[in-house]
């Protein structure tokens, strides 16, 4: 166990945006660290999805948005707070249910940043999120963070189900990825990542 918090903030300001993120990697049940989820995008679905992200990865997220490019600036604290690659697991899979929808995410904390997705969704929008945006989504987070994403819906009817499902499945990707191995080793042959 950590007594040292993995945390990092982002401020982002453009033209076309404004974004403010906090996060804290060390918030699983169990640790010192208690879990704050605090999400305001605009738009009620995505909000939903960051915090079942939040919420099953074990992490704190304060994450404010006018618009979009929560997803990179995600990605980009996520990768600030974890710094140099070493004592941690490195992998990580999960797999997540949501009624009839079984969904499996795969992550590499590599700086070998990749992105595969196939969610199968079928509706234009999902609320007020346009369904595009799901792939996008966890595209600019992989991008940004340096790691390598692999996330399939398996099946499912409901859109939703599978979109909520595929969140979950990375969230629980994310928390195995992030976990502390007790060593201070860099998990590659390399011994560089």
């Amino acid at each position: 166990m950590t007594t040292t918090a993995r945390t990092a903030t982002i401020y982002r300001k453009t033209n076309e945006t404004e974004i403010d993120v906090f996060i804290n990697l060390d918030c699983q049940p169990g640790s010192t660290f208690e879990q704050i989820i605090e999400i305001s995008t605009g738009i009620g679905f995505l909000d939903h999805m960051y915090q079942a992200l939040a919420k099953h990865s074990g992490m704190s997220l304060t994450l404010k948005a006018k618009v979009t490019d929560t997803a990179i600036a995600l990605g980009t604290a996520f990768k600030q707070a974890l710094g140099e690659v070493r004592g941690i697991r490195r992998y990580g899979t999960g797999f997540a249910p949501l009624d009839e929808a079984l969904s499996r995410a795969v992550i590499d904390i590599c700086s070998r940043p990749y992105c595969v997705t196939d969610l199968g969704i079928k509706r234009e929008k999902i609320g007020d999120l346009s369904a595009e945006m799901l792939p996008h989504i966890f595209y600019s987070f992989a991008m940004a963070s340096g790691c390598t994403l692999h996330v399939d819906v398996l099946r499912g009817q409901n859109d939703h189900h599978r979109a909520e499902s595929a969140f979950k499945a990375l969230a629980l990707a994310i928390r195995q990825a992030v976990e502390h191995t007790g060593g201070i080793d860099v998990p590659s042959t390399k011994g560089v990542l």
